[in-house]
């Protein structure tokens, strides 16, 4: 699986469509500009963003807005042209920790993500998904942040990575965590610390802190650089029963509170 470029509203869904079909999974990226409408006090906004036209009115930060707009417009398009449907006749809520989902549609999960000028959608039939993104050279290193997202393994496996590479695979290692506890509903809640993943240059895996698997065959990951510019990463849980009706995925180590969610 490769994620899929969209263009815009003009373009086609075919390739979209097909990947679906064929392998239940598909991951979907475009720029805000090709999804952001010229005039955001547009009359037809309200109903293309259904109930979340009232938080982007609550809203005040220009560029929030627009990545706020600009990935409804595109998850709304991703998932109706997989669906066969109208954008219009779909509702994208929200789940207790702020997991989207289409309202009243058990056929197909979905995940969201946007950083800087980037929208990232995530589409799958067969159980959950999670996506995340982020920018590849956003500073991580040296901030506090490695003991704040690693394990100790992770820890050791970043110090052996050449130093100019060392910032990036702890981007890559973030964008993991993050999109795996959106595929579980945890979102920070779920204390990165508690797992780990395999170094860049392995197939990636789940691994509890010791280095040791920590996923059974029913999870896949994926990371990705995307435009040169961006990490993109999913987490993907398939139960293999071909639809969505086992597709309640758990965490696979317990859920630890993370002080980063507190208050919020």
């Amino acid at each position: 699986m490769r994620p899929l470029r969209n263009r815009g509203p003009a373009d086609s869904w075919l390739p979209v469509r097909r990947e679906v079909e064929s392998s239940g999974t598909s991951v979907v990226y475009a720029a805000v500009a090709d999804w952001l409408p010229d005039d955001l006090e547009w009359p037809g906004l309200a109903a293309a963003l259904g109930r979340d036209h009232k938080r982007l009115s609550e809203m005040n930060h220009v560029p929030n807005r627009s990545r706020f707009v600009a990935s409804r417009l595109l998850l709304k398009s991703a998932a109706a042209a997989v669906l066969r449907t109208s954008p219009d006749e779909l509702e994208l809520a929200y789940k207790p920790g702020g997991r989207p989902h289409l309202r009243g549609v058990d056929q197909l999960d979905v995940s969201i993500s946007h950083t800087e000028e980037l929208l990232v959608v995530g589409l799958t039939r067969n159980g959950r998904i999670g996506v995340d993104a982020e920018n590849a050279d956003r500073r991580m290193l040296g901030l506090g942040t490695e003991r704040q997202v690693c394990t100790p393994y992770e820890l050791e496996a970043v110090e052996s990575v050449p130093g100019e590479l060392r910032n990036r695979e702890l981007v890559r290692l973030w964008t993991l965590k993050e999109a795996y506890s959106k595929a579980i509903g945890q979102g920070l809640r779920f204390r990165f610390t508690e797992f780990g993943f395999t170094p860049e240059d392995r197939q990636v895996q789940m691994l509890r802190p010791d280095g040791t698997p920590g996923a059974g065959w029913e999870w896949s990951f994926h990371s990705w650089l995307v435009d040169d510019s961006y990490t993109v990463s999913a987490a993907v849980y398939d139960p293999g029963f071909g639809g969505r009706e086992s597709a309640g995925a758990r965490p696979l180590l317990p859920v630890v509170p993370d002080p980063r969610s507190s208050g919020r």
